[in-house]
C-alpha cells in the first residue's frame, strides 16, 4: 500500500518553486503590456517565488494575486497561485485555479504536463480519485517519461479500488441491515398476532365464565320452587325413614 507520506514527497517535488515557468514566457508577455505594468508583474511574481521557497505560502498567494491584477492572463502567476493555495490546504480553490488555465493555448506540452500533474494532486487530496486518474493520464500523454506522475497514477488507481470496495461493502451491509430489519419486523408482527390471539381467547373465556356465573345467579322463580320442593321431599323421606327405624323393636336379651 502506498503511504500518504510518499505521495507528499512527490508533490513537494512537483509543487516546488523550481517548477515555476521559464522567464521567456514573461518576455513574451512584456510585448503586450506597458513597461511599468510588466515590471510590476515580474517583481511581484519574483517576490512571490521567494516567499514560496521560504514556505510563506499565504504571503506568496497575496503576491501572485497582485501580479494577476496587473495581468490576469499570466500563466506563471496563475500556475504559482494554484501551488500556493494547495500548500495552504485550500484544495478546492487550488483545483479551480489549475482547471481555469488548463485550456490555455499559450502553454507548451511540458508546462501543461506539470499543470495536469499538480491538478491531479489536488484532486487526489480531495479524494476525487477518478478525476485525479484522468488528470495524471493527461499529464503522461504530454510527458510519458515522468515517473512521479506514473507513481501517483498507480496510487490513485489503488485508492479508487479501495473506495469502490468500501462502497460495495457499505451497500451490502445496508442490504443485510434492511433484510434483518424486515425479518425482525415480521417476527415482531408474528409475536403480536400470537399475543392478540391469546388475549382474545382469554377475553372469550372470561366472558364465558361471566355468563355461567350470571346464569347461576339468575335462577328463575319456577326453578327455585322446584329446587325448594325437591329439598322438602328429601327432608320428608328422611324423616319417614327415621320414624320407621325407631318403631322396630330390638331384642337385646339372650335366649337360653
Amino acid at each position: 500500500m502506498i503511504s500518504e507520506t510518499q505521495i507528499f514527497c512527490i508533490r513537494r517535488k512537483h509543487l516546488h518553486g523550481e517548477r515555476i515557468f521559464l522567464a521567456s514566457i514573461l518576455t513574451a508577455l512584456l510585448l503586450f503590456a506597458s513597461p511599468c505594468d510588466a515590471q510590476s508583474e515580474r517583481k511581484l511574481i519574483r517576490e512571490g517565488n521567494e516567499l514560496y521557497k521560504e514556505k510563506k505560502f499565504a504571503e506568496a498567494e497575496a503576491n501572485y494575486k497582485k501580479s494577476l491584477s496587473t495581468n490576469n492572463k499570466s500563466i506563471e502567476g496563475n500556475y504559482n497561485l494554484g501551488n500556493s493555495l494547495y500548500k495552504q490546504g485550500k484544495i478546492e480553490e487550488a483545483e479551480k485555479q489549475f482547471q481555469s488555465i488548463a485550456s490555455d493555448k499559450n502553454m507548451n506540452d511540458e508546462q501543461k504536463a506539470m499543470l495536469y500533474h499538480n491538478y491531479g494532486n489536488s484532486l487526489l487530496k480531495d479524494q476525487k480519485y477518478e478525476e485525479s486518474i484522468n488528470a495524471y493520464k493527461n499529464s503522461l500523454k504530454l510527458n510519458p517519461k515522468d515517473n512521479d506522475t506514473r507513481y501517483n497514477l498507480a496510487y490513485a488507481k489503488a485508492r479508487l479500488q479501495q473506495q469502490q470496495q468500501q462502497q460495495q461493502q457499505n451497500k451490502d451491509q445496508q442490504k443485510d441491515d434492511k433484510n434483518k430489519d424486515k425479518k425482525d419486523q415480521q417476527q415482531q408482527q408474528k409475536q403480536d398476532q400470537q399475543q392478540e390471539k391469546k388475549d382474545q381467547e382469554k377475553q372469550e373465556m372470561n366472558k364465558k365464565e361471566q355468563n355461567q356465573a350470571q346464569k347461576k345467579k339468575d335462577i328463575s322463580k319456577e326453578d327455585a320452587e322446584k329446587i325448594l320442593q325437591a329439598l322438602n321431599n328429601d327432608e320428608k323421606n328422611t324423616q319417614k325413614k327415621l320414624t320407621k327405624k325407631q318403631a322396630v323393636r330390638v331384642n337385646i336379651e339372650k335366649e337360653w
